[in-house]
């Protein structure tokens, strides 16, 4: 048995919790509203050969277990506190109201509401340690940053020593520019000094190294692409090449437009600089995966969408990853979007792994 419990809360397809598993944490809970997300979470899990939760799968609003009567999750905390040397909670509420380019609601969104409920219930609960993750606006944005400092003081008041970083997942060897804020924070009483947790302990280019070198811009639809002397592990093609993207199960799952395909025959490869319809390169990394609100990411060099299985790559997931064939094109692209690039999760298991041990 490994020495630490995860329990995830807004787990959607198990993303962030694989990169934990394979870094040899316990997924021991797992907690997941939406049916469709939790559907391909068991079917992942099960086509991975990865055993079910301890503590099982639970298919509801974390509100539920911040009732007065509701004291099963606590139970199920304390259990696993004299079974693991400790218990972490892991998970990112959806994040629309936060994001500069959705809802904005702030707090007040149902979905910004969320995230007081994960910190209500960390608070509840104490698990030894937490990972928050959400998106950058709810850090950079001046009212939004009023809100994420409130939820600081309060699990700062509760006893828990905190540290944050924005991070890119482009740090952590994924092929992404996606800027994500983590928070990380301990219990007091496991005196543990945050100030040296490294942040930086396991990212493969830190900072803006990884934007910092020499990509090419945009080429000729089926032309000759650019080439480019950064690492070819961030470049698209690599991980195409890499996840075996054509035959991979979710090979075949893009979306075909009833209209509007001349579009997808004009845009140069390499043009991200509409909202919509964007051409990736071959030969460098992926804009943010966001597949919802119009945004249209098109393959580099084929006259068509995106298949599931390239965004798993860019995503950085195992070949091995696949999602269910009953899915809808929808949801798997949602479960997408919403997912945290598994190498920024196998990077922040391990950060937090060598920190618990005293590393």
């Amino acid at each position: 048995m490994n020495n630490h419990a995860v329990f995830s809360f807004f787990s959607g397809s198990g993303f962030l919790d694989l990169g934990f598993e394979n870094s040899d944490f316990d997924i021991a809970f797992v907690n997941e509203l939406n049916p469709d997300f939790m559907k391909a979470y068991k079917y992942s899990r099960e086509h991975l050969g990865k055993e079910a939760p301890r503590f099982g799968y639970h298919e509801n609003s974390i509100d539920d277990f911040l009732a007065a009567e509701e004291k099963s999750l606590k139970d199920r905390v304390t259990t696993a506190k004299t079974l693991y040397q400790t218990v972490g909670f892991i998970g990112g509420p959806p994040c629309p109201d936060f994001s500069v380019g959705g809802k904005n609601k702030g707090r007040e969104g149902e979905n910004g509401r969320l995230s007081k409920s994960y910190i209500d219930t960390i608070i509840n609960n104490k698990p030894d340690w937490f990972l928050f993750e959400n998106v950058k606006g709810l850090w950079r944005t001046t009212k939004h940053r009023e809100f994420y400092e409130q939820l600081k003081h309060e699990l700062s008041s509760a006893g828990y020593e905190i540290t944050d970083r924005l991070v890119n997942s482009l740090e952590f060897g994924a092929p992404q520019d996606r800027q994500r804020i983590l928070m990380f924070g301990v219990l007091k009483t496991r005196k543990l000094s945050i100030q040296n947790f490294n942040w930086e302990q396991q990212m493969k280019f830190p900072g803006n190294m990884a934007l910092n070198f020499q990509w090419p811009s945009k080429d000729c639809f089926q032309g000759t692409p650019t080439q480019t002397d950064a690492p070819e592990e961030l470049t698209i093609n690599w991980w195409f090449n890499k996840n075996n993207v054509e035959t991979h199960p979710n090979g075949t799952d893009y979306f075909t437009p009833r209209a509007g395909l001349a579009k997808f025959e004009v845009i140069e490869e390499g043009d991200d600089s509409k909202k919509s319809y964007k051409r990736l390169h071959r030969n460098r990394y992926s804009p943010t995966a966001a597949y919802g609100n119009n945004e249209v990411h098109l393959h580099p060099w084929l006259a068509r969408r995106i298949s599931a299985a390239e965004a798993l790559a860019i995503q950085s997931l195992p070949k091995e990853f696949v999602l269910p064939p009953t899915m809808t094109l929808s949801a798997k692209f949602k479960t997408i979007g919403n997912g945290v690039p598994y190498l920024l999760a196998v990077g922040m298991a391990k950060t937090i792994d060598d920190f618990l041990q005293g590393k």
